[in-house]
This record gives C-alpha cells, sequence and structure tokens, in this order.
C-alpha cells in the first residue's frame, strides 16, 4: 500500500514508526513532514493546509490510504476534499471534525446527550461575558471556541484575571478567530487524564491512558502549551473508571455525533477531568493527542493499518485492539522561550545515539534538514520517549535519554510524570 500522512509534528512521526512497521505499508509519504520523519518517509513540500495540492498528489501518486494527523485540516474539511478526489481516508470529515472545532459546539452536545462536563455557558460578544462574570464564582475557565493549539484556555482566579482573559481573547484576539466565541466554564479540580479512541461511526474502542503535562514550567507553573511531556498508563485510571466512561462518556458521545447527523470516523481523544463527583469531559480533540501519541502507539500491538481501514469500513467490532503490558514515558525537548518566543536553526547533535535501541524513541516535533544537518524548526522540537516494565522504569530511561542529545536554548521539564510518584 501507498500511505500518505498529512502533518509535520511529533505525532505524525509516532503514526509513520507505526506505519512503518506494517508489512502493508510499501511506501510512505508525509506532508509536509520534519527531518525526522524523512529517515522513515518520503517528505513531500505540501502543506497540510493546501487542500488540492494534497488532492492533486495523491491522485498522481495513487495513494491508498491517507492519514490526517492534524487538527487545522480535519476541521477545515480536507478528509472531504480527499473523498471527493476518491482516496481513502482515516479521520472524520468537517461536519464530525466540529468536535474539536467548536467548544461550542462539544459543550452543547453534552449537554443534549447528558455526557458529564463542566456547567458552562457560550458567548458571542465581550459584553456578555464580562456581565455573565460578575455574578460567577471563581476560580473559573475561559475557552477560545476554536482551534488555538492547545493554547487557548485560561483558568482565571479572581474577577480582575477573568475581566482581563475576556480582553485577551475576545477583544485582542491573541488566539485569532478562534476567540470570536467564548465558553466559560466551572473550575473543575481532581486528576487529568487522556484517553484517545479508535471510533468507526458506530463502534468505539479505547486506546491505553495517558497523562499530559500541559504547563511550561516544573511544578505545572508558566504558561500552558501543546504539550512538555506524557506517561502511560495513568495510575489513576481504574477499571471503575474505565467502566463509568464506557456506560456515559464514550459510546453516548459516538451516538450523539450519529443522531446529530455527524457520524465521526476517526480518533476521538477524551480529555477527563476525574472530580470527587465522577469523571467529567474537559475537552474533545478529533484526533491522536502531541505528544500523548508517542506514548500510546509504541505500547499498540495491532498493525495500525488493518485498525485504520476498519474504522473507514464500520469493522471496527471485529478488531481485538490490544496493548503491551509496559509503561511509557515522554520528555519533550522545547526552544528556550516556548511558547512565547523563541529562536530556531540550531544544530541537534546526538540523535544518532537513538539508532538501534528499541525501547528509546526519539521523536521530532520541530526539526528540519538545513544543509545536510537536523536544526530545530519549531517551539517543541524533539519527543524523547522510553518504555519500561513500569511507570517509574520508563520514565528513568527516558531521562537518561535526554542526556543523549543536545541544541542551543535546549529547554525541558524535570518533573514529566511526578503523578507517579503521588500514585503509591
Amino acid at each position: 500500500m501507498k500511505i500518505l500522512i498529512v502533518g509535520s509534528g511529533g505525532r505524525e512521526h509516532a503514526i509513520a514508526m507505526s506505519v512503518k512497521k506494517s508489512p502493508r505499508a510499501d511506501k510512505i509519504y508525509c506532508a509536509p513532514g520534519n527531518a525526522g520523519i524523512a529517515q522513515i518517509a518520503e517528505c513531500v513540500p505540501i502543506g497540510a493546509m493546501e487542500f488540492d495540492k494534497l488532492a492533486d498528489f495523491a491522485k498522481e501518486k495513487q495513494i491508498d490510504l491517507a492519514i490526517v494527523g492534524m487538527d487545522d485540516p480535519l476541521v477545515g474539511g480536507l478528509t472531504d476534499v480527499l473523498e471527493s478526489a476518491g482516496v481513502r481516508v482515516f479521520g472524520p470529515r468537517k461536519n464530525a471534525a466540529i468536535l474539536e472545532g467548536s467548544k461550542a459546539f462539544s459543550k452543547d452536545l453534552m449537554k443534549k446527550y447528558q455526557i458529564p462536563t463542566a456547567a458552562y455557558e457560550n458567548f458571542d460578544s465581550a459584553e456578555a461575558a464580562l456581565a455573565y462574570l460578575e455574578t460567577a464564582s471563581m476560580p473559573i475557565v475561559l475557552k477560545a471556541d476554536g482551534l488555538a493549539l492547545g493554547k487557548g484556555v485560561l483558568i482565571c482566579k479572581t474577577l480582575e484575571e477573568a475581566k482581563a482573559g475576556v480582553k485577551t481573547i475576545m477583544q485582542d484576539k491573541q488566539f485569532g478567530e478562534a476567540g470570536n466565541r467564548l465558553v466559560i466554564e466551572e473550575f473543575m479540580t481532581g486528576r487529568e487524564v487522556s484517553v484517545l479512541s479508535f471510533v468507526d461511526g458506530k463502534t468505539i474502542k479505547t486506546m491505553t491512558s495517558a497523562q499530559d503535562h500541559k504547563r511550561a514550567q516544573d511544578g505545572d507553573q508558566g504558561l500552558n502549551t501543546g504539550g512538555m511531556g506524557t506517561f502511560s498508563p495513568s495510575p489513576f485510571y481504574t477499571k471503575e473508571v474505565d467502566e463509568f466512561c464506557k456506560k456515559y462518556i464514550y459510546q453516548p458521545t459516538v451516538d450523539a455525533m450519529a443522531a446529530e447527523g455527524r457520524p465521526f470516523k476517526g480518533i476521538i481523544f477524551f480529555g477527563l477531568m476525574l472530580t470527587e463527583k465522577g469523571p467529567r469531559v474537559l475537552e474533545y480533540n478529533a484526533r491522536f493527542g502531541d505528544p500523548e501519541a508517542q506514548v500510546v502507539l509504541p505500547r499498540m500491538k495491532n498493525d495500525i493499518i488493518d485498525v485504520m481501514e476498519a474504522c473507514i469500513d464500520g469493522k471496527l467490532d471485529a478488531i481485538d485492539l490490544q496493548f503491551e503490558e509496559n509503561a511509557a514515558v515522554c520528555v519533550v525537548l522545547a526552544s528556550g522561550g516556548y511558547p512565547v518566543s523563541y529562536e530556531k536553526g540550531y544544530p541537534i547533535s546526538g540523535l544518532d545515539a537513538f539508532e538501534g535501541k528499541e525501547d528509546y524513541f526519539c521523536f521530532h516535533a520541530g526539526t528540519k534538514l538545513s544543509d545536510g544537518k537536523i536544526v530545530t524548526n519549531g517551539g517543541r522540537v524533539l519527543g524523547i520517549t522510553a518504555t519500561g516494565k513500569d511507570l517509574k522504569e520508563a520514565r528513568a530511561k527516558a531521562y537518561e535519554a535526554v542526556k543523549w542529545v543536545s541544541f542551543e536554548k535546549q529547554y525541558m521539564r524535570n518533573d514529566i510524570g511526578k503523578a507517579i510518584d503521588e500514585a503509591e
């Protein structure tokens, strides 16, 4: 089979690595890809939002399966464009990707179908939002309605912070058009857990759990980022939590989308908060999380192409989804100054240390080839992942492996997986 992966981050590198393991994959293309992906696939200089060019390329190369990794093209309707060009696509159509594309839509869906989530209100004007805040209890959460690279969420401890947040999102448009609408929701406390799932429109099969670290600095301080590291499985995702979520969250979400005439085929990422009153949905994503994919996919036993094709064909019920009885930890190496401002173009040394090592992975997120050298090309540069018999071993190995590589102004969190110790 000829496979086309759309995207350029660590998530797409993890997908490409899984696809390469499949005996069914004869040729892998990635658009636009990065320097790490280029070592296992042919990267083509087409942007993820260049829909017509992607469709022309897929037809020209007779692509058998296109895998859309990123949120922007999914929400923008790339799946629809490729399907109309006769290409088989793994990833939700535009009318289903709205599950991630509009937080107001997803909150309304949960309310309508009684899927447990935080209480909330939607606002189209800053004035109405500010008036509502005068009567709201603090702390409170402000969410830009649209896509904001995982950064359009503000947790406000005081009324003054909340008012400033409304200005940031709706008036200053710090997150662009994503801030045209605003969701204000109650602040929930508890453990955060991520659960990725394969969906074929009616059947859902969940993957192993994971836990993300969103804040830029140690001790969960600093700004929200796209993710500074992850571990899998989460020790807090118990059998009881799983059973509750299957009954009240996972299948009801799939059924709700079908009932709305928006059958979802692809990946649903459930961001969960384990509150005192039980699990609640924090957010949905319509694709693999990044860096969650970097700890979940290395643990998957199945041939990823078999699973994706079953989703497309509505035959997921025939798949026995299985994961290794091990653990994985990913530490993100970022550019100093991320997520605000950072420099690019620094050479990366030590990458060859990962060659031939089975339980160590170096996923490229923001890299490119320049004059024959691999250099930094983004805020999150590398995802250093290791697997082990348990979370502690995986974490020790991941932090051992981060020492193998280096680049100027390198930055990382030193406490990824700290919750592992708290779980004891």
